[in-house]
This record gives C-alpha cells, structure tokens and sequence, in this order.
C-alpha cells in the first residue's frame, strides 16, 4: 500500500506538472484608461483568449501606463519584457513610412476608408514588423480627429504661434504648416501640460478628449475628421512561435473578432464622446469652409512629402488607393 501510494502521488506530481507547462501567462500593457473603448475592446480580447484556449493562455492586462509608458511599449515587446500591447502605430513612422499613412490629415475621411487604407498597407505593415521580431494581432482605428482650442477659430491663421500639442511627427508637422508651435505630449500627460501652459491646443478625437476632460483647459472642438489614426496591438513573436497550434488559432479568432468589434466600438464612440464634450459646455462645431480648404492644401502637402519618404512602394499603394474611389 505504502508502494502504491507513492506510485498515485507521483503520478499526480506529473500530471500536475504537464498542467502547468501547459498553462502559459502573458504580461500586455497598454498606455490608456480602463474606461477608454480600445481598453474595453482589449480587455474583451484578453477574457476571450483565455475562455477559447480553456485556460492555456492568460494574459494580464496593465493599463493606464501603469507598467510601460507609450513611447516604452513596442520596445518593451520586442525585448520580451512583455509579450504583447498596444501602440499608436503612427508614433513609429520614423522605422517605416507606412506605419504612419493613417496619420496624413484628409487622405483617409472616416472609417470606410481608413479601412481602405488598412487592407493596403497592412502587408507593408506586418512585413516591417516580423523584420523587427514582432507580428500584427488587430488594429482599431480611432474617431476621426478634431481641433481644440480656448477660442473661436475661423481660419488657420488663428494657431500662429500657438503651443500645439503633438503625438507623432506628422501632427507636428501639421502644427508647423499651421504656423504653431508643436510640443510632443502624451495622451496622459495632456491635462498637465494644458494646466502648466505647456501646450494651449491640440488635435485629436473626441474620445481622447473624453479621456482628458478637455473641457477643464479648453473651450472649443471643431469636428474637422481630419484623420482616423489606429492603434495596433502586437506580439512578440517568439512568444507567439512558442505556442500551441490550437492556441494560436484561437489567439487570432480572438484577434479578429476584437477587429471587428473595436471598428464598430470606434464608430459609437465618435458619436457618444462628441456629445460629452458639449454636455460639459464646450461649443462644439463644424468648421468654416476656409478652414477645411486650408487644412486639405496641407493635407497634399504632406502627402507629397510622405511620398518622398516612401519612393515606390508609396507610389504603388497611392495609386492602388486612388483607383478605389
């Protein structure tokens, strides 16, 4: 019996063993607020990861910066300090000048063609990205993005001089041929910024605006839907190579439905967080014909010199993008 019972409980320390070797734990991280929708629409991806693989993979999800900063996340992929997050991907245009054509003011007006965009760059995208160890699991795009300001703005030339607030080279190449004065600040550091007069305006969505209470530092939001900039949730690669086939087959089902869901969470939040903003008292509006003339000459602009920036591969997906409309 003594035999027997030492034969049971080896048995159990093996199959115990084989359990845990099974179960595999990711750490993710993620610069916005829990209550932001591409938080919610992770955190939906990470519970159906975990429910689709019984339990083979969970993945912790650490938000609000609270482990990696932004400008830290896709590095912090790449080493392994984490397995997965989230990125804004036209923060990386410098390694790749398609990582930011979602971020050229007027070349991609809403979400059909902000999709349009994504199907053709997406090869460019994840091609660049499997060089740098990493691989595409979703993209959601944001709400179209729109100006903020402590005053009425009729025209361009009302941000000469102003301190604007910039989250990529192409914002603050818009906030230059704007005649302002870009300052690179991060999403969670804008209230700040504002308050110590770091900054006095911006451009970006409304949900982002939500997420900040742009109502506190500024007056008014001009729905120009200059751009639909996507975040993009990637994975280190060799995290992903080491698991199951049938864990990974179930990470992208989870990654396609987040896509799918996250567009349509986008498209609701433009509508819901464009009204909180006037529910707080700032006057929300449309902006005036000469403004938008404007702001597409820059938009041509900037994509001329994108595509001096991206020579012939840029030229390939313009001309594909031009022959779809």
């Amino acid at each position: 019996m003594k035999i027997l019972r030492m034969a049971i409980a080896a048995a159990a320390l093996a199959i115990g063993a084989q359990i845990a070797a099974a179960e595999t734990s990711w750490n993710m991280a993620t610069a916005y607020k829990d209550e932001n929708f591409h938080t919610r629409n992770i955190a939906m991806f990470a519970a159906d990861v975990e429910a689709m693989t019984g339990g083979e993979l969970k993945i912790t999800l650490h938000t609000n910066a609270s482990l990696l900063k932004m400008p830290e996340i896709k590095r912090g992929i790449q080493t392994g300090q984490v397995q997965a997050g989230e990125i804004l991907l036209s923060a990386y245009g410098s390694e790749d000048p398609f990582f930011e054509v979602d971020g050229i003011p007027f070349l991609s007006r809403g979400q059909m063609t902000a999709w349009q965009v994504y199907e053709l760059t997406l090869p460019y995208i994840a091609a660049k990205l499997d060089e740098q160890g990493l691989m595409p699991l979703f993209s959601v795009p944001w709400p179209g993005q729109g100006l903020y300001a402590k005053m009425p703005i009729a025209s361009v030339s009302d941000y000469e001089g102003v301190k604007f607030r910039a989250y990529n080279a192409l914002t603050a190449r818009l906030a230059e041929l704007m005649g302002a004065i870009p300052t690179t600040v991060q999403s969670a550091e804008v209230p700040q910024a504002f308050a110590t007069g770091v900054v006095s305006a911006m451009i970006t969505s409304a949900a982002t605006g939500n997420d900040t209470k742009a109502w506190d530092f500024v007056s008014h939001f001009y729905d120009v839907s200059a751009m639909n900039n996507k975040n993009m949730v990637i994975v280190n690669r060799d995290a992903f190579e080491a698991l199951s086939e049938d864990v990974q087959a179930a990470v992208l089902a989870a990654a396609a439905k987040a896509e799918a869901r996250g567009w349509i969470m986008s498209n609701h939040a433009q509508t819901v967080t464009t009204a909180v903003l006037a529910d707080n008292g700032m006057v929300v509006g449309k902006p005036s014909a000469e403004l938008v003339d404007e702001l597409k000459a820059i938009g041509a602009q900037m994509v001329d010199e994108w595509l001096a920036k991206a020579g012939d591969r840029g030229q390939d997906f313009l001309a594909a993008y031009n022959a779809l409309e």
